[in-house]
């Protein structure tokens, strides 16, 4: 089979206003970005996810565009992205840009127009109804920022959909001439160099025309089953690549899709159907979170996970493809939520790295990931920018009466401002990111947790990326592109899996725990451990008799090299199997 390069990418997220500030007003741009490029570089990475840069108002951090072609003055000039563009380039990556599709800012030209008259020909580029005969929005649909997803607009006497807030009105993509503004805005941006894109909430830009009401309860984003993976959404995004991604050859496209099943991804993704080249796996990230209610957190167990990921490895193979993350802009930092940030930061700040660039799929890192960012340790509700959290906070508190206490503590532990600190350069003031006031506090713990001091110690999560991502390369017909087979299934600490084509076997042993945890390779596991040797660890090797195979096939290193213990939070990767014999 011959396989796509492009799904050999690594990619690395950038959130714009926090990642270097290059003018001291507290605020990253764009030219302090240029300036971190080589750092971008030497970790391995070959493309950057730039994050909203266009002009808005910033009422949700860049994802309310008043402006698709133009930048905002906080990140810098066009002249700035241009030279963003050309040295990133020059370094050998590829630039993708954050699309907003689904909505604008209501201080969007368009939005502007639209509401000014009944009959402007700009009206129908948004969704607007009367209301019901009693005065109630159109229908009963909640935001997810909690209350009416629709709101009143006097001027016209009529109400607008909003599923976000009500400054970022949805744009209706029924209109064709909607359609067709997006796709020259797309082309536009292709034309400039671009060589991709991710599409934020792009399942949802297409609606029930009937816009029924839902017999769902939910406080945030009730009706979604009229809205998510509507009815005509993959005729929309079959159209927007065959008018606009297709524009120029090798642009790669990433949709953030949530609450999609196996059948949907396949859809998005099938390279005969020439929607998306890939969707995120955002079940994983969210196995923590109450369905209902995403400020609620909920136990979970290691098997749940492993029949997640199992589900996405072994049903899109050969058929779909999809983004792998354990952190972005819009979830708190992972070691803290998955690992541990205390006494085994570092350990299980590895270990999760090594679950996400060893798995079929293309591995995203956010900013701060690769060095083992932790969340904030905010104290009030005062303390956040997050618009989400803000809201629900007021609903919970206002309007159901619930304890604030009790709230807040939700509130403070599940907010997206965790992700959005700024990054952690050295142990100096603001931690290198700004020499002026930042716009979001700097983690206090970024004196012992920093860029600076890992990239002076070998064995740091930093170096540790370096290495996960040069593996992931040269054994890239394996973990790229080979079949994932997973073992050890109902092990509630051990996660372990095999990755294999017909020519190389690999074997990942992943502890999720902080107590030792022992196991047995099952008889059946269908390889040979005695040829394999140690590609990668994050603990010194170590056995009962004090060896185990050294890094990449020590061949003074024992035979036996598989251990039946790990270490808290320890994570291997083995390559070199052979199958078992009569396999």
């Amino acid at each position: 089979m011959k396989h796509e390069s492009w799904k050999e990418k690594v990619v690395y997220q950038i959130f714009p206003r926090s990642f270097q500030d290059s003018n001291g007003d507290g605020n990253g741009d764009i030219p302090g970005i240029v300036s971190r490029l080589d750092y971008i570089r030497s970790i391995g990475v070959d493309t950057i996810w730039l994050g909203p840069v266009y002009e808005s108002p910033r009422v949700d951090q860049g994802y309310d565009v008043s402006n698709q072609r133009e930048i905002d003055p906080m990140m810098g000039t066009m002249e700035d992205w241009e030279e963003l563009l050309r040295e990133t380039h020059a370094r050998g990556m590829e630039l993708w840009m954050d699309l907003v599709l689904n909505h604008t800012s209501d201080e969007h030209r368009w939005f502007k127009r639209s509401r000014s008259s009944k009959d402007n020909p700009y009206r129908d580029y948004y969704i607007w109804r009367k209301g019901e005969k009693d005065g109630e929005p159109p229908n009963n649909w909640t935001s997810y920022l909690g209350g009416s997803a629709w709101t009143y607009d006097d001027a016209t006497g009529e109400y607008y959909l909003h599923l976000y807030n009500k400054k970022q009105p949805d744009l209706n993509w029924d209109n064709p001439k909607v359609r067709e503004e997006i796709q020259k805005m797309v082309r536009y941006w292709i034309d400039k160099g671009v060589n991709g894109f991710r599409l934020d909430a792009i399942n949802v830009i297409s609606k029930d025309s009937g816009l029924p009401d839902t017999s769902e309860q939910k406080m945030e984003g009730s009706g979604y089953k009229h809205f998510k993976n509507g009815p005509n959404v993959h005729e929309y995004l079959r159209e927007l690549n065959e008018k606009a991604f297709s524009h120029k050859e090798g642009i790669i496209t990433v949709g953030e899709a949530s609450m999609v099943s196996m059948d949907d991804v396949a859809r998005y993704t099938h390279p005969d159907r020439r929607e998306l080249d890939m969707i995120f796996m955002m079940e994983s990230p969210s196995i923590g979170n109450d369905p209902n209610d995403a400020f609620k957190s909920r136990d979970w167990k290691l098997t749940e996970l492993k029949e997640i990921v199992t589900r996405w490895e072994k049903e899109l193979l050969n058929i779909g493809w999809f983004g792998l993350f354990a952190s972005n802009h819009d979830h708190p930092r992972m070691v803290s939520h998955f690992g541990n940030d205390g006494k085994y930061h570092a350990e299980s700040a590895k270990m999760l790295a090594t679950l996400v660039h060893t798995l079929w799929g293309t591995p995203f890192i956010y900013q701060g990931e690769e060095i083992g960012m932790t969340d904030y340790p905010f104290e009030s509700i005062d303390q956040l920018d997050d618009q989400m959290a803000r809201h629900y906070y007021r609903t919970r508190t206002e309007e159901l009466g619930e304890d604030p206490e009790e709230v807040e503590k939700r509130v403070l532990a599940g907010t997206r401002d965790h992700a959005r600190t700024p990054m952690q350069w050295d142990d100096g003031e603001n931690a290198g990111f700004t020499t002026g006031e930042p716009w979001m506090p700097v983690n206090p713990n970024h004196a012992s947790i920093n860029a600076a001091a890992q990239e002076a110690d070998p064995d740091s999560i930093l170096n540790y990326y370096r290495k996960l991502i040069k593996i992931r390369r040269e054994h890239a017909e394996v973990v790229v592109h080979g079949e994932y087979v997973p073992i050890l299934e109902e092990h509630e600490q051990v996660f372990a899996y095999i990755r294999r084509n017909h020519k190389s076997q690999g074997l990942v042993l992943l502890n999720f725990s902080e107590k030792e945890a022992e196991f047995e390779l099952p008889e059946d596991v269908g390889v040979c451990t005695e040829s394999a040797y140690r590609l990668l660890g994050n603990y010194e090797p170590d056995g009962e008799d004090g060896e185990r195979a050294g890094e990449n096939g020590d061949t003074d290193a024992k035979a036996d090299v598989v251990p039946r213990k790990l270490r808290p939070y320890e994570a291997i990767v083995f390559g070199g199997l052979k199958p078992a014999p009569g396999k």
